[in-house]
């Protein structure tokens, strides 16, 4: 009874199915297939009698390979644009990813990267009131330009006093020169002594002979003899006394030698006390060392500054990136290598560089308290290596200080990508 309901059913419903189209007109009615058909019915069977188990469907024909293929034939046959346009858009995906793909294996690029400077405090290395601080917050100097003067009255004073001194010094040095000049005449002076007294006692040594042996022979008085053999020995000791003096006067050029030598240390101490003293009337004129900016200015007139007191902050304009890349990325990167930099804060500036030099090391082997991985558990951690960017063309209007975040992208392939190969093309 219940299978007689269920066919009355279903040819009440294809009698209704078939009247609907004959309405509705049949240009607007595509060519259906018995399959279609039959899906059809045992939809509107299952709409009619929901709760009545549905009539078992013939699984070898929907599950044939001529079944899919008539599938597909039809749904293009119905949608033939949207097919067309649908394989497209997975064409030009697939194509597209495989071109940024091959674009991206020519880069290696990191967001851990910061300008970096070698940043310093400009302090004074004398003590003083500054009188004048002709800079401002953030202004750029050149080379030689001043940042702050102190009091330079007293060092002005010092610098006297030493050049007084190197006066004195090299007076001091002159008197001894001309005393050494005086000792030198004396000495020739004792010279010619000696050499008197050598000639007479010569003539005193001849005379003895002489009346010595006219009295051994009977011909001179023994008076006589005995007179010129004393007059032999006076003469014998004037050369003497007047070798010794010249020996007194030679010494006294060593002494003299020696003194000189001790004024000519004290007019280089003076003389280095003078150089002292200009050095500390220069420190009074705090100035740049190299072009940079003044960052932190605490200067201000009137202010007494110490010795090493800070006055400001000063940041060169020589800059450059570290980018703290990816252990795993260092494989291809190598001095040379053109990058290209972003800066955060600007992000409209492009701005060119290229790879200096890779630390030795990763941060953490650098840093204050390096990780001791011998100890404890170990869990491997990919570590990262500082790589120095150089700037090739550092911007003019705008200003980079250390700190600012960038993103560095080092090209580390220099042939052409796909990419950039159509974009020559086009």
């Amino acid at each position: 009874m219940l299978e007689k309901n269920i066919l009355e059913r279903r040819e009440l419903v294809l009698s209704d199915a078939e009247s609907m189209r004959s309405a509705a007109g049949a240009q607007y009615e595509p060519t259906r297939s018995r399959q279609e058909e039959a899906s059809d019915s045992a939809l509107s069977l299952q709409r009619a009698a929901p709760n009545q188990p549905s009539p078992p469907a013939d699984r070898g024909e929907g599950a044939s390979p001529a079944g899919i293929k008539q599938q597909n034939r039809s749904l293009l046959r119905r949608r033939p644009a949207g097919s067309a346009i649908g394989a497209l858009l997975v064409a030009t995906t697939v194509g597209g990813g495989y071109v940024y793909f091959d674009y991206l294996q020519h880069f290696e690029s990191t967001d851990d990267a910061f300008v970096a400077a070698r940043q310093l405090s400009l302090a004074p290395k004398v003590s003083g009131y500054i009188t004048a601080v002709p800079v401002t917050d953030n202004e750029h100097v050149a080379a030689g330009d001043v940042i702050a003067r102190i009091d330079e009255r007293d060092y002005r004073v010092a610098l006297q006093q030493a050049e007084a001194q190197v006066s004195a010094a090299q007076a001091s040095v002159g008197n001894i020169d001309a005393q050494l000049d005086v000792q030198q005449a004396q000495i020739s002076a004792n010279q010619a002594n000696v050499d008197q007294a050598k000639a007479a006692l010569v003539f005193a040594q001849q005379q003895a002979a002489r009346y010595e042996h006219l009295g051994q022979t009977g011909f001179g008085t023994v008076q006589n003899a005995q007179q010129y053999t004393s007059q032999l020995h006076q003469q014998q000791a004037s050369t003497e006394s007047a070798q010794a003096t010249l020996k007194l006067a030679q010494r006294q050029i060593e002494a003299l030698k020696a003194q000189r030598e001790s004024a000519v240390a004290s007019l280089a101490q003076a003389n280095a006390q003078r150089d002292q003293a200009q050095l500390n009337l220069s420190y009074t004129t705090v100035a740049a060392a190299q072009p940079g900016r003044v960052v932190s200015l605490a200067a201000a007139v009137g202010q007494f500054a110490q010795p090493g007191s800070a006055l400001a902050m000063f940041v060169p304009d020589e800059i450059w990136v570290t980018a703290n890349f990816k252990e795993i990325q260092l494989d291809k990167i190598r001095p040379g290598d053109t990058a290209t930099l972003q800066i955060d804060a600007y992000p409209g500036q492009v701005i060119r560089g290229h790879v200096d030099s890779v630390q030795p090391g990763s941060g953490t082997a650098f840093s204050l308290l390096p990780a001791q991985n011998a100890t404890g558990n170990y869990v491997k951690i990919v570590q990262r290596v500082p790589v120095k960017i150089i700037i090739d063309n550092p911007p003019s209007d705008v200003a980079l200080g250390p700190g600012m975040s960038t993103v560095p992208t080092v090209r580390i392939d220099p042939s052409l990508s796909i990419y950039e190969t159509l974009g020559r093309l086009l």
